[in-house]
């Protein structure tokens, strides 16, 4: 099963498409900043932390992509965690990462390889900056689902961040990444 997952509203109208399987998602955002500016969103923890997840990483090959959970502190405002999730808030690890070119490219595994590899590829594009997100090798629906709706989620809030936008309300972010991953692997 393939689909076409919708674009943001922050995507600006190019010929970016994301493109999902239940094996592999690739997701494409343009942003109107240099590669450097993105590049540090990437890697800068405290950066990271506000669209993403941080840790204290040792970036290098072979080093380590460090992850914790505070997702409630995402949204700008006062939004409580659903239920579903508040089990995970505060929990840390780390990844290994299995590139790293800075600041085009970085490769990192997630669940330390059970669930898949995640690629970051920055492109110039014009004044701007393409990302493609790449998660391969996905165990099947659910993980296209659960992980689209994230990235689509963290992309969403990672495109308001270098805008120098607020993120309301990160949840809202999730739920609409949810359906549209659905709709898009059902066809819809």
């Amino acid at each position: 099963m393939k689909g076409t997952f919708p674009r943001d509203q922050h995507q600006e109208d190019t010929d970016l498409a994301d493109h999902i399987s239940t094996s592999k998602l690739v997701l494409e955002r343009h942003f109107d900043a240099s590669i450097e500016r993105v590049w540090q969103f990437i890697v800068d923890p405290d950066l990271r932390a506000r669209w993403f997840m941080a840790a204290p990483d040792d970036l290098r090959p072979e080093g380590t992509i460090g992850l914790t959970m505070d997702h409630d502190r995402l949204s700008d405002q006062v939004v409580p965690t659903p239920s579903q999730y508040r089990d995970f808030i505060g929990q840390s690890w780390t990844e290994r990462i299995l590139a790293f070119e800075p600041p085009h490219r970085m490769v990192f595994t997630w669940e330390q390889g059970a669930a898949g590899e995640v690629e970051i590829c920055l492109l110039a594009e014009g004044a701007g900056t393409r990302l493609v997100l790449t998660h391969s090798r996905l165990r099947g629906r659910e993980d296209a689902i659960d992980f689209g709706s994230g990235w689509h989620s963290h992309l969403a809030a990672l495109a308001r961040r270098i805008a120098g936008e607020g993120v309301a309300d990160f949840w809202a972010l999730v739920s609409e990444g949810k359906r549209a991953m659905t709709d898009a692997l059902d066809g819809k």
